[in-house]
């Protein structure tokens, strides 16, 4: 086969339009701190720390060299039936940055993994204890748990789910907590919505307890637009759970490692689920990595195996990737030394003022935020949903700065090192284009 060296067409893009992205590629060739470099030679403000995990901004000197150091070192080692000092360390420092009793770290490539990972634990946890007939496991409509088919399974947005079969049996969703008409423009956590917990009982009746192994949800839903948990709501799920001896599940994928101006959601809520799934901002993406951390209650389940048996028969090739766990520790030790945690915390309101400020522009029907996240919801073209926030996309990019949409949502997510420069930059130029696209 002759291939041109930069020919598009191999590429076979995830969640992209492809025949519409190659007829004008938008191309990224260099990134610094805030910003990225296109192809074109101009520099993109980066209002969305990539994808979600660009916390610590980019090319950081720190994780960059321990990357390299440790390729010098050893480049990769087996962590079945054998370990590396790495892979201990960094499970040590995630476990004591989580709440007591979140103490034992499985380490995967992604998200999505550390999903799968967690649904599989949960299943074998309740087998272990002499329950193997609690395997329902338990959603939320509109909830994005990666593209593993356990993720695709109890996630609930429907792009996501329909091309790919019947997927998993034996799950149930939650109703989504979205509320525009007693919520919208709600700053932080909106008021209304805790009662839609409670249709956890109802599931719970229809299937019979007994039956049911977890719940998963993420504290904040980033991937579908913004959705901030209501008052109470997150509450009401760790009762109800507790109450039937269900195993919550929180997927802190893309709030986790400071995203909401705290470690992790758990400690801003100050609630504290069984198992957590975390990825992303853990390595600040430079090189994949996810991991499920579980409740020692959950460890010990498994540590009742006879001698010598194996405890847990799943894994990854690249669990606990030499490289992964180098750009991990850096990025901890990143995030510790700049105090970028509490940062964000601090650049918090000066945020939210900045996005709720696109109220009354053209097309924005609400703005909600939490932390250093905010969603955008404009109003849908008739007939053609997603048009206009891909249009708002694409003029933004024109404009210098990247963004990130789905549905006709706008969702900002600033690198934790952001300046209010930035802020007023990234808000000011999303508004201009607001003002342009019909």
């Amino acid at each position: 086969m002759d291939v041109a060296v930069n020919s598009l067409a191999e590429f076979w893009m995830p969640f992209t339009a492809n025949r519409q992205f190659k007829q004008s590629p938008r191309l990224l060739v260099a990134a610094k701190d805030m910003h990225y470099t296109s192809h074109d030679g101009r520099r993109i403000l980066d209002s969305t720390s990539g994808l979600w995990c660009v916390n610590a901004g980019h090319c950081r000197p720190k994780i960059s060299e321990a990357i390299a150091r440790q390729a010098a070192t050893m480049d990769y080692a087996p962590v079945f039936q054998m370990g590396h000092p790495q892979a201990f360390e960094l499970a040590s420092r995630v476990a004591a940055m989580l709440p007591d009793g979140l103490e034992h770290v499985f380490f995967s490539n992604s998200g999505s993994e550390s999903v799968d990972t967690a649904l599989k634990i949960a299943l074998a946890y309740h087998r272990a204890r002499g329950e193997g007939q609690r395997t329902r496991l338990i959603g939320r409509e509109r909830g994005y748990h990666g593209v593993g088919f356990g993720g695709i399974s109890v996630g609930g947005i429907g792009n996501n789910r329909k091309h790919f079969g019947t997927m998993l049996g034996g799950v149930d969703h939650l109703p989504h907590t979205h509320d525009l008409a007693r919520n919208a423009f709600s700053r932080g956590q909106p008021q209304y919505g805790a009662e839609l917990a409670d249709t956890l009982e109802r599931i719970v009746a229809l299937h019979d307890p007994s039956t049911i192994a977890a719940v998963i949800v993420e504290p904040l839903a980033g991937s579908t637009g913004v959705l901030v948990p209501p008052v109470g709501y997150l509450q009401r799920l760790r009762d109800i759970c507790t109450k039937y001896g269900i195993l919550l599940i929180f997927d802190e994928v893309i709030s986790g490692f400071g995203r909401l101006g705290s470690p992790f959601a758990t400690d801003l809520f100050g609630i504290t689920p069984d198992i957590i799934t975390l990825a992303k901002g853990i390595t600040n993406a430079t090189v994949p990595m996810g991991a499920t951390v579980v409740s020692n209650t959950v460890h010990e389940a498994f540590m009742n195996a006879p001698d010598g048996a194996i405890e847990l028969f799943h894994g990854y090739t690249y669990s606990g990737h030499v490289l992964a766990c180098a750009a991990a520790l850096a990025t901890l030790d990143t995030y510790a030394e700049e105090g970028l945690f509490a940062r964000a915390a601090d650049l918090a309101p000066y945020f939210e003022d900045a996005v709720h400020s696109l109220k009354g522009h053209p097309h924005v029907i609400d703005v909600r935020n939490l932390g250093l996240v905010a969603g955008v919801e404009l109003a849908a073209r008739p007939g053609a949903v997603g048009t206009r926030a891909y249009d708002v996309f694409v003029a933004c990019y024109n404009a210098g700065l990247l963004t990130r949409v789905t549905g006709d949502i706008i969702a900002i997510s600033p690198p934790l090192i952001a300046e209010r420069g930035h802020i007023d930059e990234m808000v000011g130029i999303i508004g201009d284009v607001l003002k342009t696209v019909a």
